[in-house]
């Protein structure tokens, strides 16, 4: 069976074009399975696996203490390798056509607060250095234009339109799009590749640099941003990804069209952009509560009739 796992891993990165990351968590959870098979049933035969022992691991799965997002992750993998081998001929059936996937508790989005991120910004030093200009540019350019943390590492000078004031980003799947940029930023953007250029005359064509003039990484990245955003939110998720949330956040707030939101954010579905509606109308009850006279109504006054 680890045979057909690397050549499943093989089809993930060649045909399917996804990131290590992505295949690296395949990987994970189907060597996990594979594990299981070995261990508790001895099969090493992929023809063998019943939907009953699939259903076995989930359980012993929760019972370890995986959460309902990491089990439906498992059963994924499992459905999409399935799925490859019934296209080679390798299995007649799958057995996943009988699991059931557990319901996920419906979470909202956590976001920072417009008047939070616009205190921060007011607070950040100007382009005292490069590296105090990389750090404020970083976290401006991940909450207005709402790219992911390894979309912004993977921008390169020639991915700035400054003619049309656009950003063109490399998203999940290879996907291209471009997100317009605001002139304030396109000015900063300008200033911190003649400062990179000034202090590196061979700089790499990557817009962000560490302070050695190497490429940024994904935890050099978290590491800025937590520390900033730490100057105005005492949450526990101070991630690039909340600058993410925040920005589709606002611009639902503020009445934007959800399919432009769709299309910024770079999403497959328009499902995963509407959990943010759910944002917005707590907020608008919120505003209803406070606002309206028949929300303040309290349990001794006499209510008025329509």
């Amino acid at each position: 069976m680890f045979e057909q796992l690397d050549q499943f891993c093989s089809y993930l990165l060649n045909e399917k074009r996804y990131s290590l990351h992505t295949i690296n968590a395949y990987k994970t959870d189907l060597n996990q399975f594979v594990e299981y098979c070995h261990s508790c049933y001895e099969l090493t035969d992929v023809r063998l696996i019943k939907h009953t022992i699939i259903r076995s691991w989930i359980v012993e799965r929760m019972e370890i203490g995986d959460v309902e997002k990491s089990i439906n992750r498992k059963i994924s993998s499992l459905r999409t390798f399935f799925q490859y081998l019934k296209r080679r001929g390798e299995v007649d059936k799958s057995p996943m056509l009988k699991i059931v996937a557990p319901k996920i508790p419906k979470r909202l989005p956590e976001f920072i607060r417009e008047d939070s991120l616009s205190i921060l910004f007011d607070t950040l030093n100007e382009s005292e250095s490069y590296s105090s200009l990389r750090d404020r540019v970083i976290i401006e350019l991940l909450y207005s234009t709402g790219i992911r943390r390894a979309e912004l590492i993977s921008i390169q000078e020639k991915d700035i339109k400054f003619q049309d004031g656009l950003l063109k980003v490399l998203g999940k799947g290879n996907k291209e799009r471009l997100i317009p940029l605001s002139k304030l930023m396109m000015d900063k953007l300008k200033a911190l590749i003649e400062m990179k250029y000034k202090k590196w005359e061979d700089a790499s064509s990557y817009l962000f640099l560490t302070d050695k003039g190497k490429k940024v990484y994904p935890k050099f990245v978290y590491n800025k941003v937590k520390q900033l955003l730490s100057m105005v939110s005492t949450s526990d998720k101070r991630s690039p990804h909340i600058l993410r949330h925040s920005f589709a956040t606002h611009l639902t707030n503020n009445g934007a069209d959800i399919n432009a939101i769709k299309e910024l954010l770079g999403h497959a579905s328009l499902a995963a952009t509407q959990i943010y509606t759910h944002n917005s109308i707590s907020k608008l009850k919120e505003v209803y509560s406070k606002s309206h006279p028949k929300a303040k109504v309290g349990p001794k006054q006499k209510k008025s009739s329509y």
